[in-house]
């Protein structure tokens, strides 16, 4: 095998069908025995779906998922702050996309399988260790089935594991457990009445408290009702701790919804939502501190092994495919080996760690911390409190730093140009 990749979520299958692109052998270890559609929604931004489409993607996103229109901030009360078009509307040759986490990863691994083969995707293959020397490396792992040992020899191993790498403990073993900063979100899905264009992402609150909103289908033509993902936040005192960091911990509304009791600004009902919602998840919201290196020689990390980040800006899913299809391209200039890695990292590295930095100073809402140091949080219009230029260039200095201003997406090249291969 020429790259191991460890890790079947969305960076690792979109490296999958990357490498597959561009003529490199590739197999790809995931821990679980059989892949579901899990956990609730994301966005992928227009830079993301610009690689999806590449890929060949965009008809069958456009099939799971809900072009975005609109990202809109507002008050509790519900009194907006901003408000701006997203993706076609705003612009942008690509759509931005709301869709169901779990459906995004199963077309992922459909695809691919239908590419490349069942044999590409090793289900139920848990990483234990990597070993290298000049001449290789390779991959040791665990059958799940029966608990033997699988020795695979590679040219490159891939982190693609997520939060809890086992690549990345290997290259950092004393880095020790996520980085909590108070925040804890709740996340579900409930079916609703569509919210302002329909399509549109919405945050509404503070800074210590707030709730997003978006649909992610579209609404069903017999009764008027769409399938809705939100989440609600709380921010608590870091120094007291949180035991957990785990997508999958399901907890009971009552946990957190007296908090948004009284949220029913009339185009949103908060409780009404909360109270509709069938399993809800509980997360604290977490990352890791920016690292030197994604790259020891022939084992590198990409996605959130390597930059894990607070979902404030709704990166890590685009930025997952993004890293994907950088790498790739460094392969098909470098070839298959450690200067493809040197060549991504080098590229990557630094812009990333400074937006993993961005996002835990709150992203594009900090905007709202602004809004309540002017006028604690009082306010009819929000012309009385910040010139909308002000807040346009905040918003556009993000994007910038995200790899998503309009022009500069919109006017380049392909990452991979059609038909490229790597040496």
């Amino acid at each position: 095998m020429t790259v191991v990749i460890a890790g079947g979520g969305v960076a690792g299958l979109a490296l999958g069908l990357t490498l597959h692109e561009i003529g490199v052998p590739f197999v790809v270890l995931e821990s679980v025995r059989g892949l579901r559609p899990l956990g609730v929604g994301i966005n992928l931004q227009p830079n993301a779906v610009r690689e999806l489409d590449d890929l060949g993607l965009l008809r069958a996103l456009d099939g799971i998922g809900i072009p975005t229109e609109e990202w809109a901030l507002a008050a509790p009360t519900g009194v907006e702050v901003y408000a701006e078009p997203r993706g076609l509307a705003a612009g942008y040759r690509w759509p931005q996309y709301s869709v169901h986490r779990g459906r995004l990863q199963m077309l992922l691994y459909e695809t691919l399988v239908a590419r490349a083969g069942p044999e590409v995707v090793l289900l139920g293959h848990r990483l234990l260790d990597v070993e290298q020397d000049r001449a290789g490396a390779v991959a040791v792992c665990e059958r799940r089935r029966d608990g033997s040992t699988v020795r695979i020899d590679a040219e490159l191993v891939i982190g693609a594991d997520g939060l809890h790498s086992a690549v990345r403990r290997w290259m950092f073993p004393d880095e020790g457990p996520p980085v909590w900063g108070g925040g804890v979100l709740w996340r579900a899905t409930s079916l609703g009445r569509p919210v302002r264009t329909g399509a549109s992402f919405v945050l509404l609150g503070t800074m210590a408290q707030r709730f997003v909103h978006y649909p992610i289908e579209r609404p069903d033509p017999a009764t008027g009702l769409q399938l809705q993902n939100w989440i609600a936040e709380l921010t608590f005192d870091p120094a007291q701790g949180w035991g957990r960091s785990d997508w999958n911990q399901r907890v009971d509304v009552d946990e957190f919804a007296p908090a948004f009791a009284d949220w029913n600004v009339g185009w949103l009902d908060v409780p009404g939502l909360i109270a509709g919602a069938g399993e809800v998840f509980e997360y604290p919201m977490v990352d890791r501190d920016p690292v030197p290196t994604w790259v020891q020689g022939r084992v590198g990390l990409i996605g959130d092994a390597a930059h894990v980040m607070y979902p404030v800006g709704s990166n890590g899913a685009s930025q997952a495919i993004v890293d994907a299809r950088v790498l790739g391209k460094h392969l098909v200039a470098h070839g298959v080996g450690p200067a493809a890695l040197d060549a991504f990292e080098a590229e990557l590295l630094e812009p990333i760690s400074a937006l993993v930095l961005r996002n835990r100073g709150a992203g594009p809402i900090a905007i709202l911390g602004e809004v309540e140091r002017r006028c604690d949080g009082d306010f009819d219009h929000i012309d009385q409190v910040i010139p909308p230029a002000e807040v346009d260039e905040f918003m556009a200095g993000y994007k910038r730093a995200a790899g998503f201003a309009i022009d500069t997406l919109n006017l380049a090249p392909p990452t991979i140009e059609p038909g490229a291969r790597a040496a």
